[in-house]
């Protein structure tokens, strides 16, 4: 069973970020921004990455996957751990996943990707109007 769907990758946009803080056109002070909370939950529900800051070079990164659906009540907007995302996943419908990778020491942070997780919906089933009796056809 595939549980990830709707998979968009931010790669390109980091690049993109990362070369403009490295040639100076955008301040480090504007991307090493993490708050407090996002801090915290990289602490607690955080997996660590292989991958090192592309900032200060000091620690590895931390991936903090964030849920968000309507009808996840308050578990929407919250951090959670992989297994708790696969237990989401066996109870709730769609919902999407934003995975977010911080640096713990120096505050950056950034969008990694997104995707859809739960049960699929089932497809609607297409509309259609009953025949009507002495109807005029296009062909007349």
């Amino acid at each position: 069973m595939r549980l990830q769907r709707q998979v968009v990758d931010y790669a390109l946009r980091r690049r993109s970020l990362l070369a403009e803080v490295y040639s100076g056109r955008t301040g480090v002070s504007e991307v090493c921004d993490a708050n407090p909370y996002l801090l915290r939950a990289a602490k607690f529900h955080g997996k660590q990455s292989s991958v090192m800051c592309p900032i200060c070079r000091k620690e590895q990164l931390t991936l903090v996957s964030w849920v968000f659906g309507d009808h996840l009540g308050p578990v929407s907007g919250s951090a959670r751990t992989a297994e708790e995302l696969v237990l989401l996943a066996t109870k709730f419908d769609e919902f999407s996943v934003h995975v977010v990778e911080v640096c713990r020491t120096c505050e950056w942070n950034h969008l990694v990707k997104s995707y859809v997780l739960g049960a699929v919906r089932p497809p609607k089933a297409p509309r259609t109007r009953p025949a009507r009796k002495n109807a005029r056809t296009a062909s007349e």
